[in-house]
């Protein structure tokens, strides 16, 4: 699970990336998931364009695909959305995630 720190750090390497999927009315079959894995293995993030024939809501779409992927969604704006798998080994080095709060003794 993305930390909000993590999700933002995303959001900022996303901004520029062109989308290299997107859905159409043909919706998300196996041949669209394929397409994603491959697509996550190569940049571990990448950028998901909802056509406008597509007739998924942009959140349903979103977390069926990112759940087909193993993946997570970094982000929903507008018609598209950012996907994030980790690579083995990681090419984008997320910040550490939060620190848990420490009991303070009195």
């Amino acid at each position: 699970m993305l930390t909000g720190k993590q999700k933002r750090h995303l959001r900022a390497l996303g901004h520029k990336l062109k989308p290299l999927i997107q859905i159409g009315k043909k919706e998300i079959e196996e041949a669209l998931i394929t397409e994603t894995n491959a697509a996550l293995d190569h940049h571990e993030l990448i950028k998901v364009k909802l056509l406008e024939s597509c007739m998924l809501d942009k959140h349903d779409a979103s977390s069926m695909l990112a759940d087909a992927c193993n993946a997570e969604v970094a982000q929903i704006l507008g018609k598209t959305f950012l996907l994030y798998r980790q690579a083995t080994p990681p090419v984008i080095v997320l910040p550490a995630a939060d620190k848990p709060a420490r009991d303070v003794a009195a």
